[in-house]
């Protein structure tokens, strides 16, 4: 009878497995999970040799954002890891080091694609596009004018927008995502933001500045593009999450921005006149959703608009409306599914970046290895995938 040939397992330091984990933040528990075993088998692992199984260190590896071949290492790499930019979000207690841990990885994550698209351009012999002039604005400038200013620049009227079917309004954020490309404003997607109650990210720098928004609503998808925006146009990088009467004075105009550039005061008087006076008490839904549809944005986008341009009190929205937007807001789930293999890997990179690794492929500057790797793909059939699909949607 023959005998099965036992797993191979390979001479890993566990001090190594140790680290790896730990840096990541992820606990026993949490690994243990990832592979099938038993916390007390990952602490096993961790402290004495004969540990996992190649594909278990592999499955390992990829759970702590690391290389597999670290773990063969007598002493962990140096590491130069990001100062986190600037939190405006809402902290109600300490911050929480597992949290500051995850964002600090996303906000890696964005700087090593900017740092990849640079040298893609490197390699195709191109610039990186240059911002103008003309989108950078000052803190404590006139927000309309801004917002009216940036949308001329990314040639981006109004009436585009507003021609958009209510039938395919979620499309918006796609096509602000292409503007904010056009002018090299580097836009990435990342699912992990939600898990911190955070909406964006921008990371300022020049050239490719970074905008990164979250997996919420395509209503809210598009504000969020709107507000980091906002960030690229004053030069400030930070984490944008839910909004306050006590948010900070960069993020009331970076929402003032957003609610500017996406609702013109121009075409919210010629819908409904000049606001009157006293002030409305409330808004009945009906009406609120159909001037939010006339925009192809969200209700609740809309009432803070109406309550800023002064058409209703800000007691409706702050004390009635907001508690129920924010739980409908928490409660979205999307339920799309990718309409190609690749998809979700172009959807995470965007144009620009998919289209500067495509370009370098396609004309033999990179191998398929190296494409692959650019776009952390480990299938080569999503890569190809998204070739045969670029020029689409």
């Amino acid at each position: 009878m023959a005998v099965a040939a036992k797993k191979q397992k390979p001479a890993l330091n566990p001090q190594m497995l140790k680290w790896a984990r730990e840096w990541r933040g992820r606990t026993l528990e949490e690994a243990a999970r990832r592979v099938g075993k038993t916390a007390e088998d990952i602490a096993e692992w961790e402290s004495t040799p004969g540990g996992p199984t190649v594909r278990q260190a592999r499955a390992l590896a990829d759970f702590y954002d690391r290389q597999f071949l670290e773990f063969f290492l007598a002493t962990p790499p140096p590491i130069q890891e990001p100062q986190l930019v600037t939190d405006f979000r809402l902290h109600r207690d300490a911050p929480n080091p597992k949290e500051t841990r995850e964002l600090r990885i996303i906000q890696a994550w964005a700087e090593a694609k900017r740092a990849n698209a640079l040298d893609l351009f490197e390699e195709i012999d191109d610039a990186p596009p240059s911002i103008p002039d003309e989108l950078y604005s000052r803190a404590g400038s006139d927000p309309e004018e801004a917002a009216e200013r940036v949308r001329r620049i990314l040639s981006f009227p109004f009436s585009e927008q507003a021609k958009l079917p209510a039938s395919r309004q979620e499309q918006l954020p796609t096509i602000l995502r292409k503007k904010l490309e056009g002018v090299g404003i580097l836009t990435l997607k990342h699912s992990g933001l939600a898990d911190f109650q955070a909406r964006g990210i921008c990371i300022f720098a020049t050239p490719l500045p970074i905008v990164v928004f979250g997996n919420e609503s395509p209503a809210a998808q598009a504000f969020t593009l709107a507000h980091e925006l906002a960030h690229v146009s004053l030069k400030e990088s930070g984490i944008s999450g839910k909004r306050s009467k006590d948010a900070a004075a960069i993020e009331r105009w970076c929402d003032q921005f957003a609610a500017a550039f996406l609702m013109p005061r121009s075409e919210v008087v010629a819908l409904l006149g000049p606001p009157h006076r006293p002030q409305l008490e409330d808004m009945r839904d009906e009406w609120v959703n159909g001037i939010a549809s006339h925009f192809r944005v969200s209700p609740h986008a809309m009432l803070i608009r109406l309550v800023h341009l002064g058409y209703v009190k800000a007691s409706f929205y702050w004390s009635v409306k907001k508690p129920l937007f924010d739980a409908q807001e928490a409660s979205y789930k999307s339920f799309g599914r990718p309409k190609y293999y690749g998809s979700r890997y172009r959807s995470s990179l965007g144009n620009l970046y998919t289209g500067l690794v495509l370009e370098a492929w396609n004309s033999g500057r990179i191998t398929n290895h190296s494409a692959a790797e650019y776009m952390g793909i480990k299938n080569f059939e999503h890569l190809f995938d998204i070739r045969n699909h670029f020029a689409g949607p």
